[in-house]
């Protein structure tokens, strides 16, 4: 199984310690891509960011996004999400919008719209959540000891 993460944005100094922390846990279970993609700016820029994301993800497998507007799921809900996909042999890539969130035509791809939580968090804090989050399903679903 592949994850690609794909985000729009670069990550700040107090973000990327904890990004690189769970990339590195998360690299033991899967084979891990982290694409950071520039912001756009100006007239259309979410469309132009929405080109660039699609181009990215991964070509077999689901497409999922962050959205504030989707499921909230729970660790274990995650975790079976992943199973699914791992046993069906299937990759994933998640996309991360930046500060305006991601074009319509990113949701509409997407096989499942998911949301970290009913709060606004900056893209950023969303990038290293969604990374603990992915590692958590995986510890799961071996039975380690990080989920109590």
């Amino acid at each position: 199984m592949r994850i690609r993460i794909i985000s729009v944005g670069r990550d700040k100094e107090f973000t990327a310690a904890a990004a690189e922390e769970y990339a590195a846990r998360l690299c033991r279970f899967v084979d891990l891509d982290l694409v950071e993609l520039s912001a756009a700016s100006g007239p259309s820029a979410k469309e132009r960011e929405a080109e660039r994301i699609l181009a990215r993800r991964l070509p077999r497998g689901e497409l999922w996004v962050l959205d504030q507007r989707g499921s909230e799921l729970t660790s274990i809900e995650v975790s079976r999400r992943i199973a699914r996909l791992r046993d069906s042999t299937l990759d994933l890539s998640l996309c991360i919008g930046g500060d305006e969130g991601l074009a319509p035509a990113v949701v509409q791809a997407a096989a499942f719209s998911w949301s970290l939580s009913r709060l606004t968090l900056p893209h950023r804090l969303a990038r290293v959540v969604s990374l603990e989050q992915l590692y958590r399903a995986f510890e799961i679903l071996r039975g380690g000891p990080y989920h109590k």
